[in-house]
């Protein structure tokens, strides 16, 4: 029997309909997609059982975000954040170095656009979009798990202190205190996304065929052109993250295990509200599987920053085949 068969049909009814804001709201909390799912059903469990209890003195909705915060805090406690590479704290690395693989720590995880909502629905989606960047996701796995909380229900929910001081048991002024300092750290990380550009916009979708076309031509001479002078390049579970178009180029040129053109093919999807691609690399026996994920940050001067997810788990997760 699965929790949600556990659970009272009437409950389930009233409560299902925020099941996916919800998930996104312990994705924030989390920085991982495994670790939200279980924070939801660990929410609809306890609110299932106090919700005789429940004297609806405030919406239903705010009633389970209190919840699903409060059990997401206590999942927190003793564990380290999730970090991704450029978060460690290391200069860019050299593409001509060996890569180290850190299978230890526990890495941010993106999120399916599909799990969040109608990706067909555009007022939802932009909602979704601006609240769960990977950028923004990842700066906030800087701040301690209360300064998060306070964050995320203050400046995302748009919720009053007071209510978020209700929520956590604690006072109007030490809301303010925390999300003082919130802000201030996450002004400090600069996570910057003024600049990307919507997916839809034509000059997005000829950036994201060529993309594709570079990547499956092999042309590493193209693929360097698609990037800006500032771009990224990080993949977990490897430590090390470059900086520039020449390093990422001499990264794929050298550390890539494509064979030549037609050794890799990409798949489209969507993570964090933002474009995506699941790539495929050609194996002996002639077969494509899957290999990484691509999340993109798309600009209208480029591609500014991807990072790769060698996390094969996310493809069922994403509606992707293990293999072409």
């Amino acid at each position: 029997m699965t929790v949600d068969q556990a659970l009272d049909s009437d409950f389930l009814t009233l409560a299902d309909p925020y099941r996916r804001e919800l998930l996104a709201h312990c994705y924030r909390m989390m920085g991982s997609i495994h670790d939200a799912e279980d924070q939801v059903q660990e929410t609809f469990i306890r609110a299932w059982r106090g919700f005789d209890g429940y004297k609806g003195q405030s919406s239903l909705r705010t009633w389970l975000y209190r919840i699903a915060t409060n059990t997401c805090l206590t999942a927190l406690e003793g564990r380290s954040r999730r970090p991704l590479p450029t978060g460690l704290g290391a200069p860019s690395s050299d593409p001509a170095d060996d890569l180290i693989e850190r299978n230890e720590i526990a890495w941010l995880e993106p999120i399916a656009d599909s799990a969040l909502g109608d990706v067909n629905d555009p007022a939802v989606m932009v909602v979704n979009r601006d609240s769960v960047r990977l950028a923004l996701v990842a700066a906030l796995q800087h701040l301690s798990a209360r300064q998060r909380a306070v964050l995320v229900l203050r400046d995302v929910l748009q919720w009053k202190a007071s209510e978020v001081a209700e929520a956590l048991d604690t006072t109007t002024t030490a809301v303010n205190s925390l999300l003082q300092r919130a802000r201030a750290q996450i002004n400090h990380i600069g996570p910057t996304e003024d600049d990307l550009v919507e997916p839809s916009t034509e000059a997005a979708r000829k950036l994201l065929r060529d993309y594709v076309h570079s990547f499956e031509s092999y042309d590493v001479e193209a693929i360097v052109e698609l990037f800006t002078r500032e771009a990224i390049w990080e993949m977990p579970p490897f430590e090390g993250w470059y900086q520039g178009p020449e390093a990422i180029g001499q990264l794929i040129g050298t550390k890539c295990p494509a064979d030549g053109p037609g050794a890799m093919r990409l798949l489209p999807t969507a993570a964090n509200g933002q474009p995506a691609f699941g790539l495929y690399m050609r194996e002996p026996d002639g077969v494509h599987r899957a290999f990484q994920l691509h999340v993109l940050d798309v600009t209208e001067s480029g591609i500014s920053h991807v990072t790769c997810f060698f996390d094969l788990s996310l493809f069922a997760r994403f509606g992707l085949p293990a293999e072409l």
